[in-house]
């Protein structure tokens, strides 16, 4: 029976890497995989899923207004599709979750759905907040603060190196601009900002 799962961090705890180990795996034993990136992540360049230690895998890009579901049934009448992977799930949609799970369901093929659980305000992004409530199994990758606990948050920082408080949910970035903290290192940054 097939299964959705949500793979869920804060950054870097090596989701994309494992998001392209579990889709070599498939491969290398005669599998397909469909693998989804958000279009609002260029960052490793269109139409591909790339780690920090620099594995890649050609993907489809996705937007909000595209149906998941759709897509990946489109390519399993053209050739068998044995699993379907998302990076970066937390800028899904609600109805994508939804039709993720209908991927499972109805088409039964297991869906391995890989992103960050909150933003840098410690609020959950809406595609992370309904694969915690309708994934199957949840998976916890762990990062670690610089205090050595596990990091469980993420904070924004401006051009100075100052935490950012406010401003738009999404703005994307990497380690020049994100990290990753424990909930105590994440409370005292956010609410002793300068």
């Amino acid at each position: 029976m097939a299964k959705l799962y949500f793979y869920y961090s804060s950054m870097n705890a090596g989701k994309s890497t494992a998001l392209l180990q579990s889709s070599y795996n498939y491969k290398e034993r005669g599998m397909d995989t469909l693998v989804f990136a958000p279009a609002i992540d260029s960052r490793a360049g269109a139409g591909k899923v790339k780690s920090r230690i620099g594995l890649e895998s050609p993907a489809v890009n996705f937007s909000h207004s595209d149906n998941l579901f759709d897509i990946a049934e489109q390519k399993l009448k053209r050739q068998p599709v044995h699993c379907v992977m998302v990076d970066e799930a937390q800028f899904l949609t609600r109805e994508q979750v939804f039709q993720l799970g209908e991927v499972t369901d109805r088409l039964e093929i297991p869906v391995l759905a890989f992103g960050i659980r909150t933003d840098f305000q410690g609020e959950p992004f809406e595609g992370s907040k309904y694969l915690l409530a309708w994934a199957d199994n949840l998976k916890e990758l762990k990062a670690i603060c610089h205090c050595g606990k596990k990091a469980t948050m993420v904070i924004r920082m401006d051009s100075d190196g100052n935490t950012v408080t406010e401003g738009a949910q999404v703005e994307i970035g990497g380690n020049d601009r994100y990290i990753s903290m424990c909930r105590r290192h994440f409370k005292e940054s956010f609410h002793n900002k300068p």
